[in-house]
């Protein structure tokens, strides 16, 4: 029977390196609205231990944001990353299925749009009244379809290369360095 061995170093780099591919993607030109980052939060909350999943994924919205400039409101949108991190690490630290990471991507979705469109509501540009959030969230629905999406597509991509990368440094790892592939 073949020893088993500990799974290679890389796959321990490898969150943080998807995780930055992912904070260089949303600095590329993207549709409104179609960027990695609800992802990657979500990502890090289900592979990285606490505090480095929202520590990592605010690290990679700053350096973004370093790029691409600041804006009113970044409290907001730091603040649903951090929610979102902690989602993931609620609902896809123990148990990853492609079902779950797709409820849990569209969980993370509805939770910053909830969150970035409330503090939306108490800036200047709606009265602070319950029609006004009213109207804060409707003018915010068309850009909820792309938020999805590409959470959506983002997390399966990202959660997918990291679980396959696990499965097959777990093969190489089953077998002695003399008959690994």
């Amino acid at each position: 029977m073949p020893q088993r061995r500990p799974l290679t170093p890389w796959v321990g780099a490898l969150p943080y390196a998807l995780i930055a591919a992912g904070a260089l993607l949303r600095i590329v030109p993207h549709p409104a609205n179609f960027a990695p980052i609800g992802a990657i939060a979500l990502f890090g909350g289900g592979v990285l231990p606490l505090p480095w999943s929202a520590v990592v994924s605010l690290a990679a919205v700053a350096l973004a944001d370093a790029v691409l400039g600041y804006y009113p409101g970044m409290a907001w949108v730091y603040g649903s990353f951090v929610l979102i991190a902690l989602l993931g690490a609620v609902a896809l630290r123990r148990r990853r299925t492609v079902l779950r990471i797709a409820c849990t991507s569209f969980a993370a979705s509805a939770l910053f749009f909830v969150v970035t469109n409330f503090g939306e509501w108490l800036g200047p540009l709606y009265p602070h009244t319950l029609p006004g959030l009213r109207a804060d969230y409707i003018a915010a629905i068309p850009f909820f379809r792309n938020t999805a999406l590409s959470d959506l597509g983002y997390s399966l991509a990202l959660f997918g290369l990291y679980e396959g990368a696990l499965r097959a440094a777990g093969r190489r790892a089953a077998y002695p360095r003399s008959l690994a592939p």
